[in-house]
């Protein structure tokens, strides 16, 4: 598979040129202006700061055993990605770029990075295939993990329906039946299970850089 260069923003931008060009005007404008409303609200008031102790909630992997987020990470200081879907463009790039250009360092570091979203196993199963990604890829039913840190949000009505043209139903998707999903959001954690740093991107085109995790990371490892 084709290794991903480039900056994560340098890619969704081009994406999101690609798909103006390509997407009915009117569909374009649900997007924009969910996005516009997104920016607007920006970071929830709720989400975790830095100091709070990650929850051991269960999650589910790729073949559908269930698995806790603790023993995922083995006692090692950790990367978390909250990923909306395999359904989401953005997601499968921002991925596709973790595995090429993130995994490796925090490889050097002793680091676990693991991927999270409120999608059925065999989503999961489908991103970790199609990206021939080498770390994990769970499952968390009804957004619990999510939801502990405040970083939820669910798609406007004109989005929904939008999103059906292109035959998109998170109702389906989703392993609660619901279209509640996270903010992408990455977290980095300590060896205790402690989040050192979070990076929350209301605007779902806006990822975080590798570098910068890679950075913050460090700064975790440091100590305080």
């Amino acid at each position: 598979m084709t290794t991903q260069t480039g900056s994560i923003t340098d890619q969704l931008g081009q994406f999101k040129t690609v798909m103006a060009g390509q997407a009915p005007a009117e569909f374009l404008a649900a997007f924009e202006a969910e996005q516009a409303g997104l920016n607007t609200a920006g970071v929830p008031a709720s989400a975790a700061a830095p100091g709070t102790t990650l929850p051991d909630v269960e999650l589910i992997n790729a073949e559908g055993t269930p698995v806790s987020l603790h023993a995922v990470t083995s006692g090692r200081p950790a990367v978390i990605v909250f990923y909306r879907g395999a359904w989401c463009p953005y997601c499968n790039i921002t991925l596709k770029a973790y595995q090429d250009q993130l995994l490796p360092g925090l490889a050097e570091r002793g680091a676990a990075l693991v991927a999270v979203s409120p999608q059925k196993p065999d989503g999961s199963l489908t991103m970790q295939q199609k990206h021939e990604l080498e770390f994990p890829v769970l499952s968390d039913p009804g957004n619990v993990l999510a939801r502990a840190l405040g970083i939820l949000t669910a798609p406007t009505a004109e989005v929904r329906e939008a999103q059906a043209t292109f035959g998109v139903d998170l109702t389906t998707e989703n392993a609660d039946g619901t279209d509640t999903m996270p903010m992408p959001t990455i977290v980095v954690t300590d060896a205790d299970h402690i989040l050192r740093w979070i990076d929350i991107h209301p605007d779902y085109t806006a990822r975080s850089e590798p570098a910068a995790i890679l950075a913050a990371l460090d700064a975790a490892l440091e100590g305080p």
